[in-house]
Order: structure tokens, then sequence, then C-alpha cells
């Protein structure tokens, strides 16, 4: 190697960045022990936006577009550096490349349940998950509060503090609403849009923007989930007397339907068992529609006097039991 070619390596003459990778935020471009020469070649892709820094002041942000490095298009740049007009030696500078896509199916989820005060069932602890899509929208800002000075910073490097803020607004604003379990879990579109404003500023004080939100499933623990089905079940069946009814009768059609058929003992049991659950079921149908002895009202006695003695006695009575007249002739 020549040492016109060895001097000529250590300047850069085209800065751009290709994304190789599905989770880079920030890149920074390798510059160290480089200078960059006047009239270089700056390409901003679209879906980026390029930062210059100087001696750890951001100066001049790039917007996707071509642009020949001068003190023209450097203005920051140039007042930082005190250039003059037309100024044309080689400087250094960082240069970071922001990534403004949008990264979609990033994952969120509560590490621990969530209790709250149910309206319905007291205290109850819930656990969420589900996904959410963000990109940068200010470059200056994601670099003052999260990124710095990194040569790489990625999705990962900032999904705890995202999965941070978005459970605690979770759970203040489920605190606060009052709503009823079963209303999140049956309404997850309106659960997720009604969140969104909440989390959005949060997203907006690093930079980000929050472009969708989804609350993919609300649960409780297994046990209550058993209590909330016995519930659901309860519910269901209704009136008790006229369910145990109906089961009965189900029954019966069903071993009509079979011709009885069954094997020894086991059949005869079967068979039995619909018997007296049908024989109780009609003997309380039929209780239910007679009147009671006790409930049926006495009819009251004819007496008529005994011509002999003139004691009283029953008009049905054949002799008088005074005096033993005949009565019925």
């Amino acid at each position: 190697m020549s040492i016109f070619d060895k001097i000529m390596g250590e300047f850069i003459d085209v800065i751009e960045w290709t994304d190789d990778s599905s989770n880079t935020l920030v890149y920074r471009f390798p510059t160290y022990n480089k200078e960059i020469q006047m009239g270089s070649s700056l390409i901003v892709r679209e879906s980026q936006v390029a930062v210059f820094v100087y001696q750890g002041e951001i100066a001049d942000v790039y917007s996707p577009g071509h642009y020949e490095l001068t003190t023209d298009s450097m203005p920051v740049m140039s007042t930082l550096q005190h250039w003059t007009h037309g100024f044309n030696t080689p400087f250094k500078s960082e240069v970071y490349f922001f990534n403004t896509r949008q990264f979609t199916d990033v994952k969120w989820g509560t590490p621990n349940p969530v209790t709250l005060r149910d309206p319905e069932f007291g205290m109850l602890r819930i656990r969420a998950f589900g996904n959410y899509s963000m990109r940068i929208i200010d470059a200056v800002k994601v670099m003052k509060e999260l990124s710095g000075t990194d040569d790489r910073f990625t999705l990962e490097e900032v999904e705890d503090q995202l999965r941070a803020a978005i459970v605690t607004t979770f759970s203040d604003f489920i605190a606060e609403s009052k709503v009823p379990f079963l209303d999140y879990a049956a309404n997850l579109t309106e659960f997720s849009n009604a969140l969104i404003p909440a989390i959005k500023p949060v997203f907006n004080s690093f930079g980000l923007d929050l472009e969708k939100f989804f609350v993919i499933n609300v649960s409780v623990p297994p046990e209550v989930e058993k209590v909330l089905d016995q519930r659901a079940g309860m519910s269901a069946v209704g009136n008790l007397d006229d369910y145990t009814k109906y089961q009965a009768a189900a029954s019966i059609s069903d071993f009509a339907k079979s011709g009885g058929e069954g094997s020894g003992l086991a059949g005869a049991g079967v068979g039995a068992g619909i018997g007296m659950a049908m024989g109780n079921a009609m003997a309380g149908a039929f209780n239910q529609n007679q009147p009671s002895a006790a409930n049926t009202p006495q009819q009251p006695k004819i007496m008529v006097r005994c011509p002999q003695c003139s004691t009283l006695c029953e008009e049905t009575a054949k002799f008088c039991a005074e005096c033993g007249y005949k009565l019925i002739k």
C-alpha cells in the first residue's frame, strides 16, 4: 500500500448506513481515528435520520436525502467550529443514524399479578399480556434520554423500560376506572384503545411514539377461574327444581331410545334410578296439585231432636243415643 492510499484510507468520503438487523434503533457510523472530507456524500435513506455530534454537542440533523457536506449544508457544525465560508479542511465528527421505521409485535405483559378491587368479586389478582408497535419520532430526544453514545442501541435495551411504563400505566388505569373484570375480558378492543392515550405520553417523553397497542388477554389465577366457572354454571342452570325435572325427563328419553338395554346390574340400576326420579317428580307434582287434608274445609253436621226425649242426635243416626228410640224409619 502506497503512502497516498494510506492517507486516503484515513479520510471518509461517503457516509451511509444499510441496516442489516431487525432490532437496531441507533447506529454510530465508524469514524474513530478518521476524518471526514469536505464535499463528502451523506446518504440518509427513507426511515432514517442522521445526527452529527461534535465534541459532545448535537450539531446538524438530517432527514432522508443525499447531501454534499459543505459549510452551507452544515450550518450548526460550521458555527460550533467557527468555519468560514468555503472552509475545505477535513474535520472530525461523530455521526449517528436513527432507524425511524415502525417496530411491530413488541411484547409486553405483567410479570406479577396486579391486585385490584373489583366491584363484583371483591379483591382480584389479574394478569395481562399483549403487543404494541412503536417508532422513533425525535432522534435528539432519543439520544439524550436513551441511547447516549452507544455504537449500536437495540430495541432489547429499551424494552424493559417501556414494559415497566406500560404495566405501571395499566395498573393505575384499571384501579381508577373501577370497571368490573368481566367487562375488561369481554371488551379487549375497547380496553386497548382506552389505554393508548394514557401510555402515549410516556413513550413521547423518550422521543418515541406508540403506534398501536393491543391487550390480547386478561386473566385471573386458576383457583379464581374455577370459582367464576362455578358461578357461570349456576347462572346457566337457573331454577334448580326445573333443571332436575328436565334432567330426569331427558334420562328417561335416552333410556327409552336405547330400549332399556344395560349390562347386568348396571342396566337395572339405571332403570331403577330413572323410575325413582320419575316417581318422585310425579309425586311432587301430584302433591302440589292436590289440597292437603289439613286444608280441606270441614262440612257442618246436621242435628235433629229425638221425638221421645228431645236429645240432639245426628241426622244420620239410626237410634237415639239417650233413650234408644228408633230415628230412621
